[in-house]
């Protein structure tokens, strides 16, 4: 019964979501958990109540999918998004912003491989910022020297802007369940495969796939063994979910 409440709880005209690259003005400064949402992290969010949780209760949520705008308009959402904010653009925005007045970014996730792509490309693209990074292990659960490790390095490297890069939930899972013992003061935000794009080890969409909502069909191509389930079955039962909301609460 319990789970039954949740899931009726968490629906998709219940989302508080940045509605526009514009409010990412608004977002205030300090200590600020963003999150990103898409039809994947959606489905993924009614069977797993923790990972519901953090996404509900970050302190922003960004539409990272066409999917997620288009729901919220034909759900008529009281603040339905007006286009999509991919987590590329929130980590474009954080990073341009600070690049100009100069500052610390820490990166954590990922391989060593890739976080040493980044500080390569980073001294290119944004000068002006210093690189810290961290690879945790790669596994499913941490031990809790390793959750403490990762804690003292974020606290100890007191960033002016913090990346968490674990996929999907993990990541938002891990920081909203730490957010309490980070003694930071500045955005976080949680943005999986940017860490990839960002060093050119993963191939983003071209920007007519990308403006035309279709970016998960170009991956789809690119990567179909390991897409197929996520984008075919998943968007299928993101439908599903989206009528049966309109069903229940229209």
């Amino acid at each position: 019964m319990h789970r039954i409440q949740f899931i009726i709880m968490l629906r998709i005209k219940d989302l508080r979501l940045v509605r526009n690259r514009a409010e990412l003005d608004t977002l205030p400064q300090g200590k600020l958990l963003i999150n990103t949402i898409n039809a994947f992290s959606y489905n993924n969010a009614l069977k797993d109540e923790q990972f519901a949780e953090a996404l509900m209760c970050g302190d922003a949520l960004i539409p990272d999918g066409a999917s997620i705008v288009k729901a919220c308009q034909w759900l008529k959402h009281p603040n339905a998004p007006t286009e999509r904010i991919a987590g590329w653009d929130l980590f474009t925005y954080e990073m341009e912003r600070l690049n100009k007045k100069g500052g610390k970014v820490l990166f954590l996730g990922s391989s060593e491989k890739v976080l040493l792509l980044i500080k390569v490309r980073a001294r290119e693209v944004y000068p002006n910022i210093e690189v810290e990074t961290y690879s945790p292990p790669y596994k499913q659960e941490f031990s809790k020297e390793e959750n403490n490790t990762m804690i003292e390095i974020i606290n100890s490297s007191n960033p002016d802007l913090l990346w968490i890069g674990m996929t999907a939930p993990k990541q938002e899972k891990w920081a909203y369940k730490h957010w309490d013992r980070l003694d930071i003061n500045c955005h976080c935000g949680t943005i999986g495969a940017v860490f990839d794009f960002f060093a050119g080890t993963m191939e983003r969409a071209p920007l007519w796939w990308q403006r035309n909502g279709i970016e998960w069909l170009y991956r789809l191509i690119k990567e179909p063994r390991r897409m197929w389930k996520r984008y075919i079955i998943g968007n299928t039962k993101f439908l599903f979910y989206l009528v049966r909301e309109w069903l229940i609460f229209r």
